[in-house]
């Protein structure tokens, strides 16, 4: 149903210019980094205060009318999809620093503000944020969909990095959840609820973030391996060790190929391991000399040091380039990118069925992941508009989740819900799905906040 016009008048009076229903604005938030698409949304406003955002979702829910966030629109399961219409929320000029409270390795900030942005502001304090999902993304979409990346092997993702945030609710009430002491018993646990909840429940206003020491030294390195178990395999070994990584990441063969055409290196066509170290000279020194001697017992060879800076930047730029670098191998195509996560008893036996299965159906899909946690991915490359292709990318991701999910793994280690694995919620989560939905009518009983996701559909 479209935004009544008295609807738009009042949005109009209170935002001006900030409010805009042009086909080419609308089309910008209509858009998906995947092969998910919905037609764009009615309406998109560009808040600038909690007070305009308060003012904005008191009103939408007094009409009825569905309001759904954007950060930078990098997320790959189409949760900012408008899929029921309504008004886009694009938090991007409420991207400021609030507070940086470098004694309590704090810092309070707007949700619009990018990693990127966050951690230039910190350069001079000695600390850093660590959650590094690839993307630029905003933080408060980083929030709102539990991210992590390669660091959370480490650092945690960001569960264990949101101390308090402040949320809009779908009747316009602000509550602020969490404190900035360092722990506390006092309630319900509202932070933990809201991270991840994908803008079902609230829109997030305001985080406080814990943050962490910049390391006295980081050292990384690429190392090949013959077969892919036995670079999986490595990790398995080097996590079960207690050598503690900053980061340990796996790609394919095929994503190796993605990475020498794109990022022009010349890496041999084999499984590889990316590996950082993070702390004082002779930590480093050490972890990196027993991973070294672990590496070989598994086939690992042709280590290549980043020793300076440049280098360092330079490797990690090509993984986070990963997702354009793996769409380069079959140009004009876009991707289904499966997310599962597994426990590392069960991480090399999931990568080599998922790694079987893709050639077993003739599809191209480059793996790669996170996998010091268990995480990893593969993104599976469909011509646009090729059905038979895209149920057959689908019909494999199935399978890959429903492996996952027979040894305790989850459909989605960091990409969320939205409307990409929805339809998995019930396999995983049973009973607990439907609570779910529970605890989304009580918050939002007008199912106006990012209608469509997540949760079970109302009866």
């Amino acid at each position: 149903m479209p935004i009544p016009d008295s609807v738009l008048a009042e949005l109009q009076s209170l935002l001006g210019a900030r409010l805009s229903v042009t086909q080419v604005d609308r089309d910008q938030h209509g858009a998906s980094e995947s092969y998910h698409s919905a037609p764009p949304p009615d309406a998109v406003a560009w808040p600038e205060t909690t007070e305009e955002v308060s003012a904005i979702l008191r009103l939408c829910n007094a009409h009825l009318v569905p309001v759904i966030g954007w950060g930078t629109g990098t997320s790959l399961e189409g949760h900012a999809l408008a899929v029921k219409g309504g008004i886009t929320l694009d938090m991007s000029r409420m991207n400021k620093v609030l507070e940086i409270r470098a004694e309590d390795m704090q810092v309070s900030i707007q949700p619009g503000l990018t990693r990127e942005e966050l951690n230039t502001e910190l350069r001079a304090t000695g600390l850093f944020f660590p959650v590094d999902p690839g993307a630029n993304a905003s933080l408060g979409g980083m929030a709102a969909t539990r991210a992590s990346g390669t660091t959370a092997v480490r650092y945690g993702t960001m569960r264990d990095n949101v101390l308090a945030l402040e949320v809009v609710l779908a009747d316009g009430r602000v509550m602020r959840t969490g404190t900035r002491a360092a722990k506390s018993s006092a309630g319900y646990d509202l932070t933990a609820l809201m991270v991840g909840s994908e803008g079902t429940l609230g829109i997030i206003t305001e985080l406080t973030l814990r943050l962490h020491g910049q390391p006295e030294k980081i050292a990384a390195a690429v190392c090949a391996f013959p077969t892919l178990e036995g670079a999986v395999d490595c990790v398995t070994a080097t996590i079960q060790s207690g050598i503690p990584m900053a980061r340990i990441e796996f790609i394919d063969e095929v994503s190796v190929r993605a990475f020498n055409s794109y990022a022009k290196r010349d890496f041999p066509e084999q499984p590889h391991l990316l590996i950082e170290f993070n702390g004082s000279e002779a930590s480093v020194a050490a972890d990196a000399e027993s991973f070294g001697a672990l590496a070989e017992e598994f086939g690992g060879q042709g280590f290549q040091w980043a020793a300076t800076p440049e280098e360092r930047n330079a490797l990690w730029k090509m993984r986070h380039q990963a997702y354009p670098a793996q769409l380069s191998v079959r140009p004009g195509s876009t991707a289904m990118v499966t997310d599962i996560c597994v426990p590392m008893s069960k991480l090399a036996e999931a990568v080599a069925a998922a790694h079987e299965d893709i050639a077993a159906d003739g599809m191209v899909g480059p793996i790669l992941g996170h996998v010091g946690d268990g995480n990893f991915h593969s993104a599976l490359l469909v011509e646009p508009g090729n059905e038979d292709e895209l149920k057959r990318a689908k019909a494999l991701a199935r399978r890959m989740a429903e492996r996952a999910l027979a040894v305790g793994g989850t459909i989605s280690g960091e990409h969320g819900v939205g409307i990409g694995k929805r339809a998995l919620m019930a396999e995983e989560h049973g009973e607990a799905w439907a609570v779910m939905g529970v605890i989304k009518a009580a918050l939002d009983p007008n199912n106006i906040l990012n209608p469509g996701k997540l949760v079970p559909d109302r009866g």
